[in-house]
């Protein structure tokens, strides 16, 4: 079959999808329809956002369905009506049998991880908290369960010291359009050695998960290691954000998003979570050691370096970093 014979629609919402739909269509795929999100208000002024996927698949007149539910007669009645071979998922949203099973060629999912390592919502985020220094890319069959359908193809990216949730995304974001493109070719092709995934499971090693973080799992634990506190910080950087709040007996509260962060490894004899601060450095004090604050965000003011935010704090006064 010739690629301009070969009908896929494509699912996903945010920029991390965007760059799959786009290496698809540059590719010479047809592409019969899109499926996104529905538009949602954002921001204080609650305007209407449209997701990244259909404002690229407006910008390259495709067809767009925004299915409210996916079990939708109407909907689903639609999607068969496009006769697709193949159905190609890029961050979307879990999918019902009735949808994910229609294609004859079947369904196709992008998972920013090694499955089955990292499975559920947030695989990049949990990679860099949990400190690894390998991360990658899977293509694999939907099935009934999430994150557990039979591997296609995987791509390995390595996790820098210095990167973060926005670096190692834009990054893997890239290569997993690559991917997605190099499956999609051995789909059409029939060259498709599917890999079922308990083939790569041991009992020797555990599996980890990569569950939806929510904010209550972003306040730091200062109480842990300055690597772990680093790895924490960088790991939801810069979205959601990690986040403590600073204490006095002498002065209101601050709450502070935390960017960015350097370690400081050393004995010394602070009450855990103090704050130690000039004008010209900000760290707190850990089990073995300090993290020194590089980027942050007062609550209701803007992201800044440290250094500026200290110009306006009283640094006479003690704080400390709350526990939990």
């Amino acid at each position: 079959m010739k690629k301009e014979d070969f009908r896929i629609v494509f699912m996903g919402t945010p920029e991390f999808a965007v760059a799959s739909l786009k290496a698809l269509v540059s590719d010479g795929f047809n592409v019969v329809a899109v499926i996104t999100s529905v538009d949602k208000p954002s921001g204080r002024g609650k305007k209407i956002k449209y997701s990244a996927v259909k404002e690229y698949a407006l910008e390259n007149n495709l067809r767009l369905f925004q299915p409210e539910k996916l079990k939708d007669e109407t909907f689903v009645a639609d999607l068969k009506s496009v006769n697709a071979d193949l159905q190609v998922v890029v961050a979307f949203r879990m999918l019902p049998e009735v949808v994910w099973d229609m294609p004859s060629k079947g369904t196709i999912n992008l998972h920013a991880s090694l499955l089955p390592q990292y499975r559920g919502a947030a695989p990049i985020n949990h990679a860099i908290i949990n400190g690894e220094t390998k991360t990658g890319l899977t293509t694999f069959f939907l099935d009934k369960q999430i994150d557990t359908g039979r591997i296609i193809n995987q791509a390995e990216v390595e996790i820098t010291n210095n990167d973060n949730g926005g670096s190692l995304h834009d990054r893997m974001m890239i290569k997993g359009a690559d991917l997605i493109l190099e499956t999609v070719n051995e789909i059409l092709e029939d060259d498709v050695k599917s890999i079922d995934q308990s083939t790569f499971m041991s009992n020797d090693v555990a599996l980890k998960h990569a569950p939806k973080i929510f904010k209550d799992d972003c306040a730091i634990n200062w109480n842990n290691s300055a690597k772990t506190v680093y790895d924490f910080i960088r790991g939801l950087s810069p979205y959601p954000g990690a986040y403590t709040t600073l204490k006095s007996t002498e002065n209101s509260p601050i709450y502070i998003k935390v960017y960015s962060a350097e370690t400081e490894i050393g004995m010394h004899s602070y009450e855990i979570g103090s704050v130690l601060w000039d004008k010209k450095e900000m760290k707190i004090a850990v089990t073995n050691g300090f993290v020194n604050l590089k980027e942050i965000q007062q609550s209701g003011k803007r992201r800044m370096r440290a250094t500026d935010f200290l110009q306006g704090v009283n640094i006479e006064s003690k704080y400390l970093a709350e526990l939990i």
